[in-house]
């Protein structure tokens, strides 16, 4: 459905921390200044209202912005500027001049916007997210716009604009907590905030132990993508269920593939099929694979830096459509095991010191993300868990999986998710 509405802005503001921050500059990691996380990653949170009478229910822009400046005094880093240094290195400059504030209003209710679908493309977000003029860029520009954008029926959005450099989804998560927890009272965020980002730097002499074709030049036939439409599919538990019931008659026997193996197959073969990628040519599957779990690498509880890998799959095109849906499961497999490996994150962050930080290879790339356990939807900002919040519903296990392609090839590939 499409919603006309209108938002009334107040001018941007810069919100810094409320009390006096350390003045100095942090390096970023090995693995996080890479090219492929320089840019801005949007998001958003709907609120229902508190109900009348409600004790700061009229202007929760008000709320949340004074709890956010209390929260920019441990998490400092976040109001300073990024530089690049000397051997294309970023580092963080904690100026203390603060994030991007944006107070509105909205003639819409909650219930409008629900029924026009809470899922991307969001209707109008970019009245929900104003991309204030001059913000935009990834070098000294505001590290975190946000928009607080309050409904007729007394609810409100949440909406952020990350400079993805700074923080994974988990940690974006652990800092909006931080703001939530202290718009509910408390005195201090319940998680302290760990820099640390050395320990994902690079070995000395750096030495990488895996192929990381995940960043090798591919040879492309195909001409590069013009135009392109977003559009999410919804897999629903009897998905899914469907899918490993197939897969199951396939492989007869062998262990069981994951809730993530199977749509992330489906989706891959797919993929491959729609854009009618050549029988030869290589199609890839990259896994956004966190790290915070693995006990070798030391991460620390509170650490709010990017922690991903992204490990890839490699099959021909023609390999991939011709196989079964099990052997791209089995590919999948593959390279989450690799993932895994303590030994993978170091040998990643060795091949950024030596080759400068390269960019993925986005040829015939899917970039898989899987985000249903971040956290976004326990964000409480005083008025309860939202009713959707970043790529996370607060009810049901549907899975919404967001696909950016061409026109033409977006057809095909309903068509291609349909059928398998």
């Amino acid at each position: 459905m499409t919603l006309d509405f209108t938002v009334r802005r107040r001018e941007p503001v810069l919100v810094g921390p409320a009390r006096q921050t350390p003045r100095e500059v942090k390096r970023l990691s090995d693995i996080e200044d890479q090219v492929g996380l320089c840019w801005h990653l949007p998001l958003a949170l709907f609120y229902r209202g508190r109900g009348a009478g409600a004790a700061d229910d009229d202007n929760p822009a008000g709320v949340v912005r004074r709890a956010l400046s209390e929260a920019l005094v441990p998490y400092y880093p976040l109001a300073g500027r990024l530089r690049e240094v000397e051997g294309r290195k970023l580092v963080v400059d904690c100026t203390g001049e603060g994030v991007l504030f944006v107070e509105a209003d909205a003639d819409v209710r909650l219930a409008e916007l629900e029924a026009a679908g809470l899922r991307p493309p969001f209707p109008c977000m970019d009245q929900l997210l104003f991309d204030v003029k001059g913000s935009g860029g990834v070098l000294n520009s505001p590290l975190l716009l946000i928009q607080v954008t309050k409904l007729r029926c007394g609810g409100f959005v949440f909406a952020l604009r990350l400079n993805h450099t700074m923080c994974d989804a988990v940690g974006i998560v652990q800092f909006m907590s931080a703001v939530g927890e202290l718009t509910r009272g408390l005195p201090d965020p319940t998680v302290a905030p760990v820099w640390l980002r050395e320990i994902l730097d690079a070995r000395s002499p750096p030495r990488p132990s895996f192929a990381h074709l995940e960043y090798d030049p591919v040879p492309l036939s195909l001409p590069p993508p013009g135009e392109m439409v977003m559009r999410t599919f919804i897999f629903t538990p009897a998905d899914v269920a469907a899918i490993k019931k197939g897969l199951s008659v396939q492989r007869r026997g062998g262990s069981k593939a994951t809730t993530f193996e199977a749509p992330a197959a489906l989706l891959w073969r797919a993929r491959t099929a729609a854009l009618e990628i050549p029988a030869g040519e290589d199609a890839r599957l990259v896994i956004a694979a966190g790290v915070r779990t693995l006990r070798d690498l030391g991460l620390p509880a509170g650490y709010y830096g990017n922690a991903c890998v992204y490990p890839s799959a490699v099959a021909t095109a023609g390999a991939l459509r011709g196989g079964t849906l099990g052997d791209a499961v089995e590919l999948v497999r593959a390279v989450k095991k690799s993932a895994a490996s303590a030994e993978f994150v170091p040998s990643t962050a060795d091949l950024m010191a030596l080759r400068e930080r390269p960019s993925l290879a986005l040829a015939n790339m899917l970039i898989v993300s899987d985000n249903r356990h971040a956290g976004f939807r326990r964000v409480d900002m005083g008025w309860g868990e939202p009713v959707y919040g970043g790529p996370e519903r607060r009810r049901g296990d549907a899975i919404a999986v967001p696909v950016m392609l061409p026109p033409s090839a977006m057809d095909r590939f309903a068509s291609e998710v349909k059928m398998l």
